[in-house]
């Protein structure tokens, strides 16, 4: 595992908190089983998705992670994808 991410969250948002950490959790499975059905066009929507929502709340990381999961989507490099996928997972 690696070293955990602060992150600073505007005070407004803070109650939406454990709800965003749920819906990412349930983020990275549907990434899995896209991965694992070769399902690309899904992986760039969710990527996508990632890149934009990560920052709004104040996740950086899962924005960058974000735009890695649509580039390897739009390359189709399952290899990158997979990669990416695990070190969300992490």
């Amino acid at each position: 595992m690696s070293e955990p991410i602060t992150v600073v969250v505007a005070k407004d948002l803070e109650d939406l908190i454990p709800t965003f950490m749920k819906n990412r959790t349930k983020e990275l499975e549907t990434l899995r089983g896209a991965l694992a059905s070769g399902d690309l066009e899904q992986l760039r929507q969710i990527g996508h998705r990632m890149k934009g929502v990560g920052n709004s709340y104040g996740f950086e990381k899962v924005s960058t992670l974000g735009m890695q999961v649509e580039d390897g989507a739009k390359a189709g490099n399952r290899d990158a994808l997979a990669a990416v996928i695990a070190e969300y997972a992490d």
